[in-house]
């Protein structure tokens, strides 16, 4: 009877253990971002070409490290296409920013004139730009 009992409140125990730690890690990983996200959509242009569009998606990898404050990017193709005006924006791209500051640092930065000359190679000029502040 005492091994029935014992062995009870070692499962208690164990399965506390475990409800502890998965609300811990619900914790960490459950709060919002404070960063800043600075996001864009683009149309591409009908005479980018595969090379063209794998340079643009280096060049843009490329800049995290070289801008100060710049932590990741994504490069893809949008899930639906978004209208804006006339034209459709196929493609995006999401920078994240440790803040506003680092944004700012960025729109100067020598690696950023680089990028643009690779992006311009790959998009209609204008863009659908949002940045997103974290809280």
């Amino acid at each position: 009877m005492q091994k029935v009992v014992g062995g009870k409140i070692v499962l208690g125990v164990v399965a506390s253990m475990f409800f502890v730690a998965g609300w811990l890690l619900g914790q960490q990983t459950a709060t919002t971002q404070k960063t800043l996200m600075h996001v864009f959509a683009y149309t591409p242009r009908e005479t980018a070409t595969p090379q063209d569009f794998a340079n643009f998606k280096k060049a843009t990898a490329d800049m995290v490290g070289k801008i100060p404050g710049l932590r990741q990017v994504w490069v893809g193709k949008l899930r639906r296409p978004l209208k804006q005006g006339d034209q459709e924006r196929l493609y995006g791209v999401a920078m994240e920013f440790d803040d506003a500051a680092a944004l700012d640092v960025y729109a100067d930065h020598p690696a950023h004139k680089a990028w643009e000359q690779v992006y311009d190679k790959v998009r209609v000029p204008g863009t659908t730009t949002m940045d997103i502040l974290g809280e």
